[in-house]
This record gives C-alpha cells, structure tokens and sequence, in this order.
C-alpha cells in the first residue's frame, strides 16, 4: 500500500509537496493583501523572499503560483536563474511566452513588432545587447511588453500576472541586475488610464505582482548597488524555521485519519501514524521544511504496514542522517569567517550565558560593540539568530548540529 506513487512528502527541490506545514503569514499575505490591491488596481510592493537553503523559499512562491493559477491568473511559473545567466533574457522569454497566452495578436503591427524585439532580446540575451549598444532599446522593450500584458491583464477583469524569479543570488552582473531591478519596479509602479461605469476615467496600477526569491546575501549584493531606493520598493521577509505547532498541525491529519491511498482493489484504504513517530519526524527535522519531507520520505519507506511507527522514523532516519547534516554544514560553510565564529562561539556557551558580551569574549574580543555587526547580520539578514538581553539561534537544526550529537538518533531510541 505504501508505494513511491502515492508517498505524500517530496524531497524535489521547488516542487509542491501534498503534507504542507505553515507559512500561514505569507501565503496570506499574497491573499489578503498582495492579490487583491493588485487586482483592485492598488500600489502593493513586489515580494523578496529570502532564505538559507532548505526553509522553502521556491516551495512556498510554488504553494501561491498553483493558488494564482486555481484563480485563473497568469503566470511565468518560477524562472531560475543559474550562476551568470541573463535574467532579462529568462524574464523576455517567458513575457513572449504570457503574450500568447494572453492572446496578443501577431499580426497587430505595433504588438508584432514589440514581440518581434523582445523574442531578439531572449534569444541573445540583454548582455550582448548593451555590448553592441542596444541597451536602452532592450530595457524599454521588455519593460513596455510587460506594461502591455498588464493592460491585457486589466481587460480581463479579476486577473493578475504573477511572475516568480528565483535564485537572484545568482546575478552577478551589476549592470544587468539594476536594469532587471528598475524594470520590475518601475512595472509595478506603472499607473493606466481605465473607464469606469459611471463612465470617469481613473488612473489604476497594473495588476501584475513580483516574487523575487534567493539566498539572504541577495539582500546585501542588491542594496549596495541599489542604495535606499531598492529597499523602499521592495518588500523584504526573511524566512525562519517553522515551529513544532506548524509541523504538527501538517502531521495532524496523518495522525487522526490517516492518508488516503489506493488499496489495489479498486478501493482506498489509509495510512496511518502514531503520535510518537510524528514527535520523533519533529524531533528530527528541528524546524527545516526540507528536513520535514525528508524525514516523513524516509519513514514511508522504512515498512509497509498500515501504520507508520516511531521505530520505522527512526530506521529511515539512519538512511537519511548524512544528507540532513550535509545540508546544516553548507549553511555553515557559506558563513563569512566571522559570522561562523560567533555562531561557534554562541553554541559553546549555555543558553542562559548568550549575552553579546559573553560571545564577544569567547571570540576573543575585548569590547562587544566590535562583534556588533556581525550579530545584526546574523538575526536581519540571514535570519540564523535572535538578538535580545540573552541571544539564541532561530535556526534549530544549526544549533543542534553544534550543541548536542544532532542528526545522530541517540542510543536507546
């Protein structure tokens, strides 16, 4: 019963899984507030979600895209940017791409010649282009494709194009990625005359809203380039582990009804858990989404019963012990040299001994304000720790890893 077609956690990166847990605030955030005023035709900031890998930053914009799409929105699916590639181009192929199906006409002499000039642009990309000089011609033309599909999208009533690009840690051309920054901007703060009933014209905004998604050095790169403006026209959320209540909660169905499943004979039967195996799935998983499926991936496949076990977590636990330390190890390993020492320097010390003195010491400085910095980028960039009277980590699954034998299951259980 228990089959690889019907295992409801997913380890694919960027992909969807059927168990969902939390980031209640954001999903309503696109709701409640993002999707409505950009309907309504009001001004709503485009979204920068950041991350360390593993919190779900591609997964959670992936959750609102199948959300816009159940709507009947309009949207480029997520746009990955590898390492060096031309954002502009990725974003000028996937605009000729919402052309059609937005329905805009070929054969129209001024929409023909404006899809003819973007098609040009992502197929050899914006780079070469302000290499031979076209560059201002390559900004203008991709920013007034996506001022015409917003129009269209204003037409149609109720709709909203919703573009996702992701990995922008990746853009590395500073030339490219302030033009791709004033492009989105200026989009999203782009206002059109419309006629009301009562036959007035308004001036709206376009109903097209922006994800941007990436690692929290992202944050860093684009406000040294960008300044204060960047900052004011983007809407930052750094994303923290979930809580055990979320994780729970996801599990809860699990738990109370169990998951439904082909039985073989036509039927369905369910796949039960026991509260113990959820408690150890949180346990394991200290908070990452990513650590969440692959806990729950490797327990669905550790046996075949009806019911999943706590000695079944723990098994598949074993097998996937060396990719969840893998992962908390490249978080650490990305960390400038400083930062990783104050991480270090917080785990060696009691939880109740977590003044910024006390860490300063431990690092070896004489004064706390010179570790100050480092500290403040920790908690607002990266999101790793919490500042206050007594630091702590936010991120469980690193404090794990360095304070107690974490992802080690101990002996007896």
């Amino acid at each position: 019963m228990r089959r690889s077609v019907n295992c409801p956690f997913s380890v694919q990166p960027d992909v969807v899984p059927p168990i969902w847990a939390g980031r209640h605030d954001e999903i309503n955030d696109w709701v409640d507030i993002v999707r409505p005023r950009r309907v309504d035709g009001l001004s709503e900031r485009p979204r920068l979600i950041l991350g360390e890998a593993g919190l779900g930053k591609s997964t959670l914009v992936g959750y609102i895209t199948e959300d816009a799409k159940q709507r009947g929105d309009l949207v480029t699916g997520q746009l990955r940017i590898p390492l060096g590639a031309d954002p502009l181009s990725i974003l000028a192929s996937a605009l000729v791409d919402l052309s059609g199906e937005i329905g805009f006409n070929k054969a129209d002499a001024k929409i023909g010649g404006l899809l003819s000039r973007v098609t040009s642009i992502s197929a050899k990309g914006v780079s070469i282009a302000m290499r031979e000089k076209e560059a201002p011609e390559a900004f203008a033309a991709v920013r007034e494709l996506m001022i015409r599909i917003g129009e269209a999208a204003v037409a149609r009533k109720d709709t909203v194009i919703l573009i996702h690009l992701d990995e922008v840690q990746n853009i590395t051309d500073e030339a490219v990625l302030s033009q791709l920054l004033i492009v989105l901007g200026d989009v999203t703060a782009t206002r059109v005359g419309v006629r009301t009933a009562s036959n007035m014209t308004i001036e709206r905004y376009l109903p097209i809203a922006v994800y941007l998604t990436g690692l929290p050095d992202f944050w860093d790169i684009a406000s040294a380039r960008r300044g204060a403006t960047f900052g004011r026209r983007f809407d930052r959320r750094v994303l923290s582990p979930l809580s055990d209540k979320d994780l729970e909660s996801a599990l809860q169905s699990f738990v109370m009804d169990g998951w439904p499943v082909p039985d073989g004979e036509g039927g369905t039967t369910r796949i039960g858990m026991q509260p113990d195996a959820r408690d150890a799935i949180l346990d394991l998983c200290q908070g990452e989404p990513f650590l969440f499926q692959l806990a729950g991936y490797h327990a669905w496949y550790a046996g075949d019963s009806e019911i999943i076990t706590r000695e079944q977590v723990l098994h598949g636990w074993r097998t996937a012990k060396r990719e969840a330390l893998s992962h908390v190890e490249r978080i650490l390993e990305r960390l400038p040299e400083r930062e990783e020492q104050m991480i270090q320097a917080m785990a060696a010390l009691p939880p109740e001994e977590r003044s910024l003195k006390n860490i300063a010491r431990e690092m070896g400085y004489s004064n706390s304000t010179q570790v100050a910095s480092f500290a403040r980028r920790l908690d607002t960039t990266r999101g790793l720790i919490n500042r206050g009277a007594v630091y702590s980590f936010r991120h469980r699954a690193l404090e794990a890893h360095l304070v107690r034998d974490w992802p080690e299951i101990p002996a007896g259980h």
